[in-house]
C-alpha cells in the first residue's frame, strides 16, 4: 500500500509522516472542559494524535480521519508501539477491517474494525479494504493458485479470515487464488454450538495476543468461537467480562456448555457442568480441565476471590 493508494487522499484521511506535524488542510478543533478517562486498549488516542470520532470527548492535539484498509497476511501481529522488539497484544486476521489513523516509518497506527482494539501493524500488512462474502471456517484452509487440490497456492489462512470472491463449482475464486467452499461459510452464517470452535481448537499453543491455530491465548479462543456464533467479543478478559454485564450472570451450579467463567485475568468457554476449554499458561496449550482444578489454581496464586464472573451468552 502505497501513501496515495486507491481513492483515497492521504492528507485528508490519515496521518503520514512525522509524529507532531500537522498536515496541510487539516480541520482544527478547540476542546473545552474536561478530557474523560480512557482505555487505551479500545481508543485511539496518543500524546499526538487522536481518532476523530473522540474529538468532542478526549483532548489530543491533532485528531485524524481513519482510512479504512484490511488485513492482506493470514495473521498479521499487532504490537503495542511500533517495535518488532514490543510485545505483541493481538493480530489482525486475513481480510479483516482495519481504520488506518497514522503511518509512519513502515508502522501503521490505528484499530481493528471487529474488536476496536488499538495498536501498531507492519504497514505491508494491508491492504485495500474488501466486502467479504465468506469466512474462513475450517482451522486452517490453503489457498490453491487453480481450482485443484494438487496445486500449490500462496497462503495458508486461519479459521476466522474474510475472503471476497466468487463461486466456481466448488471453489471460490478471489483476488489472491482458489478456497474450497467446503472450507468456508458464508459471512453471517452463524454456529449454534461455539465450544464446539474451542474444542477444536485444543492442543494449540498458547500465545499472548494470538488469534490463530499458530498459538493463541486465553480472551482469544474465547473471541473466536463466540464469533463463529455471531457474537463479538471485546479482545480482552476484562473487557469481555465488563461487556457482559450483570443480565448475562449465572450460578456457578447451573454452568452449561458454551456458558463463559471468568478468573482474575483469565478466561474460559464451558465444555458441559464441569468441565473447562481453555488456552491456558500453566499447560501452555488448549486443555479441557476440570473447572474445579483451574479454580484451584487460581486461589493458590493468592487470589481471594479465585472465580470472579458466570456469564450465559445464550
Amino acid at each position: 500500500m502505497t501513501a496515495n493508494s486507491g481513492e483515497h487522499s492521504a492528507a485528508n484521511r490519515v496521518r503520514m509522516g512525522r509524529p507532531g506535524l500537522a498536515g496541510q488542510g487539516r480541520d482544527h478543533f478547540g476542546l473545552t472542559g474536561t478530557s474523560h478517562a480512557f482505555d487505551p486498549r479500545i481508543v485511539a488516542i496518543r500524546p499526538d494524535l487522536a481518532d476523530i470520532a473522540v474529538a468532542g470527548i478526549h483532548f489530543a492535539p491533532h485528531y485524524a480521519a481513519p482510512m479504512m484498509v484490511s488485513g492482506v497476511l493470514p495473521a498479521a501481529v499487532m504490537r503495542g508501539s511500533p517495535s518488532l522488539d514490543a510485545d505483541q497484544t493481538s493480530e489482525l486476521l486475513f481480510g479483516e477491517g482495519f481504520a488506518l489513523l497514522d503511518l509512519t516509518g513502515g508502522w501503521a497506527w490505528g484499530y481493528s474494525l471487529a474488536d476496536h482494539y488499538v495498536g501498531y501493524l507492519a504497514a505491508e500488512a494491508l491492504g485495500a479494504p474488501i466486502a467479504p462474502t465468506h469466512r474462513v471456517d475450517m482451522i486452517e484452509a490453503a489457498l490453491h493458485s487453480a481450482p485443484d487440490a494438487a496445486t500449490g497456492g500462496p497462503a495458508v489462512l486461519p479459521r476466522g479470515a474474510l475472503v471476497m470472491g466468487e463461486t466456481e463449482g466448488e471453489w471460490l475464486k478471489t483476488a489472491h487464488g482458489y478456497l474450497p467452499i467446503a472450507a468456508l461459510v458464508e459471512v453471517g452464517s452463524e454456529h449454534d454450538d461455539p465450544a464446539a470452535i474451542a474444542e477444536s481448537m485444543v492442543g494449540t499453543p498458547y500465545l499472548w495476543g494470538g488469534r490463530t491455530a499458530k498459538g493463541i491465548d486465553c480472551s482469544g479462543l474465547v473471541q473466536l468461537a463466540w464469533a463463529s456464533a455471531g457474537v463479538q467479543l471485546p479482545r480482552d478478559s476484562d473487557l469481555q467480562l465488563a461487556a457482559l454485564g450483570v443480565d448475562k450472570d449465572v450460578d456457578q451450579a447451573d454452568l452449561a456448555r458454551g456458558d463463559l467463567v471468568f478468573f482474575p485475568g483469565h478466561v474460559g468457554i464451558m465444555a458441559d457442568s464441569q468441565n473447562i476449554i481453555h488456552a491456558s499458561r500453566q499447560w501452555m496449550e488448549v486443555r479441557v480441565e476440570s473447572l474445579a482444578e483451574v479454580a484451584k489454581r487460581s486461589a493458590a496464586k493468592g487470589n481471594d476471590v479465585p472465580v470472579i464472573g458466570y456469564k450465559r451468552l445464550r
